[in-house]
């Protein structure tokens, strides 16, 4: 007869043998979980990438140096917090958006004016319009003079020098050509004036030939003034423009243009000069000038390209009347047809052309150059210039 007794002598066995069982089938708790690092910074990556024997053109002159090795440097443990405190401002800017040329292009599209699509004064619906119905899938935002201070707070809370030296920026068109670089800079996509049209998706400006996972910056030619006085119209023999910019997260070409700016806007600020920036001067400060300084010092960095493979820098002469797109390093440069078309004057081609990608009416924006005009089929393999190489292997706070 079973007992209460002999009932919980073999209940308690029961429990025993499945508490046993049970514990002996399941896999050991680590002390410490795994975890996977993100996609580190360029700064923090490894140097190791091979570069792969020079190319030819198509007319069989060599290139401008070889082609840069895309062998993802091996993956390190996960990124141990910083003392931000103590790094640079470009160092806390590689902390907090790292760079990663493999990652996609962002499916975005940022534009900034005083009023949204929505709002009864809004002046440039078929313009907006047009980027919607060429990226169906992507996200367009119209951001708003007073959207954008609170956007830039959230991105940059960690980093309040750029946000001092935005708030601090004592004209429009100044935090307007911030916010541009800013925005990609921490989100990446496409950054278009309002006052653009696109003629053509992005997804068709970079050819089938040249991957994706190689490219993290795509740039158009705004000016390329071939006269004996291009100094009495253009600030720079040839010039970027700045009012369409495509970009990765992080880009170190971004991340230098938002260093520069903000250190100079804190020093001015400080000097109490800031009210001595012009309109005129925009285009040295936040403009086309600063920004196609910067683009030819980071072709010429040895930290980013093999200079020992190089018959001389690159400049100007690499671009001039160039009617195809060239790829240098992880930046595409498309021609002056494809961001200026329709100007009658550099070469540039009409609208119609395969190559123009967007329009710019510059109706939108104050013209900051005083009396400088402003607005001013590809080949298989596309044309590479530059042997280029991932950013140094340096840690985060040493010096650049």
């Amino acid at each position: 007869m079973l007992t209460f007794r002999r009932a919980l002598v073999a209940a308690a066995f029961v429990l025993t043998i499945l508490f046993l069982t049970t514990r002996s089938s399941s896999p050991a708790v680590p002390a410490v979980a795994e975890t996977f690092p993100k996609a580190q910074a360029f700064a923090d990556s490894s140097r190791q990438a091979s570069t792969t024997a020079a190319g030819q053109k198509a007319d069989g002159n060599p290139l401008h140096g070889a082609s840069p090795s895309r062998q993802r440097p091996p993956k390190k443990g996960q990124q141990a917090l910083q003392d931000m405190s103590r790094l640079s401002l470009y160092d806390k800017l590689a902390y907090q958006f790292p760079y990663d040329v493999e990652s996609k292009f962002p499916a975005y599209i940022w534009q900034t004016w005083k009023w949204t699509p929505a709002h009864s004064e809004f002046d440039f619906r078929e313009q907006e319009a047009t980027w919607t119905e060429q990226h169906p899938g992507f996200v367009h935002e119209v951001i708003t003079d007073t959207v954008s201070v609170h956007l830039l707070r959230l991105l940059y809370a960690s980093v309040p020098e750029v946000l001092e030296a935005y708030e601090a920026l004592p004209l429009p068109v100044l935090k307007a050509d911030f916010f541009r670089y800013l925005i990609l800079l921490a989100r990446g996509g496409i950054y278009s004036d309002i006052d653009t049209f696109a003629i053509r998706s992005a997804l068709e400006w970079i050819p089938d030939s040249v991957p994706r996972d190689a490219v993290g910056l795509v740039i158009g030619i705004e000016a390329d003034p071939d006269r004996p006085d291009w100094k009495e119209w253009y600030s720079r023999r040839i010039q970027f423009c700045q009012w369409t910019i495509q970009s990765k997260p992080g880009h170190p070409v971004l991340r230098e243009v938002v260093s520069r700016i903000t250190d100079q806007t804190l020093k001015r600020k400080r000097a109490g000069s800031l009210r001595d920036i012009n309109d005129k001067s925009v285009i040295e400060f936040t403009g086309p000038a600063l920004w196609t300084d910067i683009v030819f010092e980071y072709f010429n960095d040895d930290r980013y390209f093999d200079m020992s493979s190089s018959p001389g820098p690159i400049d100007y002469r690499n671009f001039t009347g160039m009617e195809v797109a060239k790829r240098v390093g992880d930046v595409v440069v498309l021609p002056i047809t494809s961001f200026s078309p329709g100007v009658q004057q550099m070469g540039a081609k009409d609208y119609d052309d395969p190559m123009a990608f967007v329009k710019h009416d510059f109706e939108g924006m104050l013209n900051p150059i005083g009396n400088q005009l402003r607005r001013t089929g590809y080949t298989d393999p596309i044309p590479r210039i530059g042997t280029w190489k991932p950013e140094s292997e340096r840690h985060i706070g040493e010096n650049n």
